[in-house]
């Protein structure tokens, strides 16, 4: 039995269906994700973390599987109360999830770290998967439009994703330290593949690839570096990723997105809708699967991990 370790680096709603099929194809110490915290905020005194909520809840199947985000059946008294009282009410919280950035939030200002009240929180709510913030120290995404900068949340929720943005930056990414668990897992002798998972290259991905030394170690990786396209035809199946792609003048399509990993993957998956840009892919000097990477099923995202899995395997065995 297949007992080495697997980093996912992941972020939002498709990185969340991708850990969780791996989680059921893999033993939970097997798996180690680290995830996006670049789209942390502060609201309302509160330290919420939308990613790492998002990857924790999933889980430890307690997610809203219709939003992909939010626990399932919550209660929204806190909302309405707050409405009633003429409180910002265009981030929504919901009973039970507020506990978790209460906890957190107090935690943080005892002096704990993101790593160990992470820990901590997923333990307490059902997992023992290893759950790595990419670091503990803040960083935040923020999306530059012709009027201006805009915080993350800002653009992605209360906006709606609707300003035309023109760059996006990683403020605090300088200081900001790759967390030292993961640089452990990374060079871990029984590590077996890194997996990208399919989350917005743009604004998931791409903070945790930005962090000093990330790049570094994984060009030291002695497995596959393995990514799963978050594009599908064309189209993103959730998120702004193709529209931001669209306004930051790339093509949406999958050879885009491998392009941007080219330097660190072995390894690219694509839809079977995109097998017109297989050859566009090897040229990069990327191994390319074609498989169904559509998830909406259990069934679908625990295929999709296997698939990916066994093309790592089978890339270890090729010596690539």
């Amino acid at each position: 039995m297949d007992v080495g370790s697997y980093v996912a680096f992941a972020g939002g709603v498709g990185g969340a269906k991708m850990v969780q099929g791996m989680s059921g194809v893999l033993r939970n110490e097997q798996l180690k994700v680290v995830v996006n915290t670049a789209d942390d905020f502060e609201h309302l005194g509160l330290y919420i973390c939308p990613d790492l909520d998002t990857i924790m809840y999933t889980l430890c199947n307690l997610h809203n599987v219709k939003t992909g985000w939010g626990l399932d059946n919550e209660t929204w008294n806190f909302m309405q109360s707050l409405s009633n009282l003429g409180g910002a009410t265009w981030f929504s919280l919901g009973d039970h999830d507020l506990a978790t950035h209460v906890e957190r939030t107090n935690r943080l200002n005892l002096g704990d770290s993101l790593t160990e009240i992470t820990a901590d929180l997923a333990s307490k709510l059902g997992t023992s998967i290893c759950i790595i913030p990419m670091s503990n120290d803040p960083v935040r995404t923020v999306v530059h439009t012709k009027d201006g900068p805009i915080a993350f949340q800002d653009y992605f929720v209360r906006l709606a994703c609707e300003p035309v943005i023109n760059r996006i930056c990683f403020e605090g990414i300088e200081k900001a330290l790759f967390n030292p668990l993961a640089t452990n897992e990374l060079n871990s002798k029984s590590l077996k593949a890194v997996i990208i998972c399919p989350s917005n290259p743009y604004v998931s991905i791409n903070p945790i690839l930005s962090l000093k030394s990330v790049r570094e170690t994984l060009s030291r990786v002695k497995v596959p570096i393995i990514a799963v396209s978050p594009i599908i035809n064309g189209r993103a199946i959730k998120g702004p990723a193709a529209k931001m792609m669209n306004e930051l003048g790339c093509e949406p399509s999958s050879s885009v997105v491998a392009k941007e990993y080219c330097d660190i993957i072995d390894g690219f998956v694509i839809d079977n809708t995109d097998i017109d840009v297989v050859d566009c892919i090897q040229e990069m000097g990327i191994s390319v699967l074609v498989t169904n990477t559509i998830m909406n099923s259990i069934e679908d995202k625990k295929r999709l991990a296997q698939d990916v899995i066994e093309f790592a395997g089978d890339m270890m065995i090729q010596g690539v």
